[in-house]
């Protein structure tokens, strides 16, 4: 992906621009699993964590938003509190992003809005939590990270598709869509807070080397969109299967009861599975989002080193 220091709207903060410049490693980040995706005081430990990760392998992170009106790559300190504090954070996905900067509103990126501000900037890794994809209820009901993975040239690294949907049915929509998930070091998909899934992956990578290579011959092949790198969470941290689907099937029901629908319903579900595993869901969630931001780093370490070779 080449880099392109500046937008018609993008903003960077100091020390994003300044490693943009200097083809240093930059980690996106979003900002909605901050801002929505994790309870107050969890959301500052999740970001204090995954910032502190990516600086440890010599990355910089870049926590993308809208703020005020400017699409932004990189928070200032003031800014991170109050998106933490969630004081008016809209959640935008990709589509939502022009209405943002035209009413001068915050909001916090999605996957899929995220996606659109690396495309933009030229940040070829991206870190996240786990991506959308099709929901079980609705099966049209699909996220659109699915379109955006399809058409950015990034690597994503995730612990899969969050475990609320329909894992199956968003891997062949990934498949559908020309999207390559890779496993790194596992020859199944990960569920977000569990390793096991029975979903076996076509591919699987063991190195960062192998990361950056795949993602060298997917350009080679003008292949368009995101190479997925899916991690298990860290098996301190993680959940059994069973302990997940039976999480999920109590909270789709609560969910149902309440007859709740559209971008209230994934907040409510990740709550509920919380309640229902005594909190160590949300343990699982911070883990894994340092895992896999401690991952994106070194991948993006070892693209730049090769890119400066």
């Amino acid at each position: 992906m080449p880099v392109r220091h500046s937008g018609p709207f993008l903003r960077y903060t100091p020390e994003v621009s300044d490693a943009i410049v200097r083809e240093r490693p930059v980690v996106a980040l979003e900002s909605s699993v901050l801002a929505q995706g994790l309870p107050i005081p969890a959301n500052r430990d999740a970001a204090t964590r995954m910032r502190a990760a990516i600086l440890r392998h010599g990355a910089t992170p870049a926590i993308t938003a809208v703020v005020a009106g400017q699409a932004t790559l990189g928070l200032t300190s003031d800014e991170l509190e109050r998106f933490l504090a969630r004081t008016g954070i809209e959640k935008l996905s990709a589509r939502d992003l022009g209405r943002a900067v035209l009413r001068r509103a915050d909001g916090a990126t999605t996957v899929a809005a995220a996606l659109a501000l690396c495309r933009e900037a030229g940040v070829p890794v991206f870190a996240t939590g786990g991506i959308g994809g099709v929901h079980r209820e609705s099966s049209f009901d699909e996220s659109a990270d699915l379109l955006e993975l399809a058409r950015t040239e990034a690597i994503v690294v995730c612990a899969g598709a969050k475990s609320i949907l329909d894992l199956p049915a968003t891997l062949e929509r990934l498949e559908t869509l020309g999207v390559t998930i890779a496993g790194f070091g596992t020859d199944e998909c990960p569920g977000f807070f569990t390793a096991e899934t029975g979903l076996r992956l076509s591919v699987r990578v063991d190195s960062v080397d192998d990361i950056v290579r795949l993602y060298d011959i997917e350009r080679r092949l003008r292949r368009p969109g995101a190479l997925i790198v899916a991690v298990p969470p860290p098996a301190a941290a993680a959940l059994t299967r069973d302990e997940v689907d039976g999480a999920v099937q109590a909270a789709l029901s609560q969910a149902r009861t309440n007859k709740l629908s559209g971008s209230a319903v994934t907040p409510f579900l990740l709550a509920a599975i919380e309640r229902e595993t005594g909190g160590r869901s949300l343990a699982a969630n911070i883990a894994l989002l340092q895992e896999n931001a401690s991952v994106a780093a070194r991948i993006a370490s070892a693209l730049a080193d090769e890119a400066t070779a």
